[in-house]
């Protein structure tokens, strides 16, 4: 059976958009298409998603961004003026858009419902998109392609990104192939969505067991745990530890404390990077939104168990 989904990948490759961002033009019946995630303002990425449904016979005829990140949003108000299609985004989000996705209810295009379910975590006004013709999930940012995805405050938080991925394990099990923002599809969406919620739990083990052998600050952590990853990449590794500290933090499992004393130079470049000279001008403000950093690490704070027992 021939999908009734196109990918047009936007020609964006970076460090966190892998070979670019995905945009997803599918045929929803009864002649219309809905888009979703357009992906950078780029005249002829918006071009390629208008000859693809053109060349299909399909009106675009509703437009629906997962999330606000700059790599995901641009391009709709491009597409929107050349097909008078409207463009939905969570209730929350601060993307322009003309109409509200109908959280944990259906959208419906041409004679196709897709579910719609609220999936904070990367984002806190971030969408997944389920179509039941295709027994396909829309995942954004939640689930790529390939590698994982970067969960940063003070834009993204842990504990619901997994609680995120539990719906999609629990609620989902007809779902049988993933479409992320990034990577290729993935063809066994169960395997998926296992496989990342077991990297979720490697990774607050990893931390947790270092933190039982003494107390770390984040850029021990990183060094530690991460050591085998290329320096460039620690500043997002350090975001990430973060992101696992803060909850076990107000679960009473760590405690922080803070040192009084500035950060050393090494401490500087994995908390506080300047990002343009890691990634250059064009990708620094992608980053930046990615990872949180208007949230500055400019304390310098030591973490310790407080308690042997891992939360529920």
């Amino acid at each position: 059976m021939v999908s009734r989904i196109a990918r047009v990948r936007a020609p964006n490759p970076s460090p966190m958009t892998l070979d670019g961002t995905n945009a997803y033009v599918i045929d929803a019946g009864g002649g219309e298409a809905l888009v979703i995630d357009p992906g950078p303002p780029v005249a002829a990425h918006v071009d390629a998603i208008v000859e693809n449904a053109r060349s299909r016979g399909l009106r675009i005829a509703a437009i629906a961004l997962t999330h606000g990140h700059p790599d995901h949003v641009p391009a709709a108000p491009l597409l929107a003026s050349r097909t008078g299609a409207p463009v939905y985004a969570h209730p929350h989000s601060e993307a322009p858009h003309d109409r509200d996705l109908p959280l944990e209810g259906e959208l419906a295009v041409g004679t196709t419902a897709f579910r719609v379910i609220d999936a904070p975590g990367h984002t806190f006004e971030h969408v997944v998109l389920y179509d039941p013709r295709e027994a396909a999930l829309f995942t954004g940012d939640v689930i790529l392609g390939e590698g994982t995805v970067v969960i940063a405050p003070p834009g993204g938080a842990m504990r619901p990104y997994m609680q995120t991925l539990a719906r999609l394990r629990d609620e989902f099990p007809q779902a049988q192939t993933i479409y992320g923002g990034h990577g290729p599809r993935v063809d066994d969406a169960q395997a998926k969505i296992a496989e990342y919620i077991a990297h979720r739990e490697m990774r607050q083990n990893e931390l947790l067991e270092a933190l039982r052998e003494g107390p770390q600050t984040i850029p021990e952590l990183v060094a530690r745990i991460y050591g085998d990853t290329r320096r460039a990449l620690w500043p997002a590794a350090a975001r990430q530890m973060l992101a696992y500290l803060v909850p076990l933090i107000e679960e009473n499992v760590v405690h922080a404390q803070l040192l009084e004393r500035p950060l050393t130079p090494e401490e500087t470049a994995i908390l506080n990077p300047s990002w343009e000279s890691i990634v250059g001008a064009e990708h620094a403000p992608l980053i930046e939104a990615e990872l949180g950093s208007m949230l500055k690490l400019d304390r310098v704070y030591r973490y310790s168990i407080r308690s042997t027992t891992l939360p529920n």
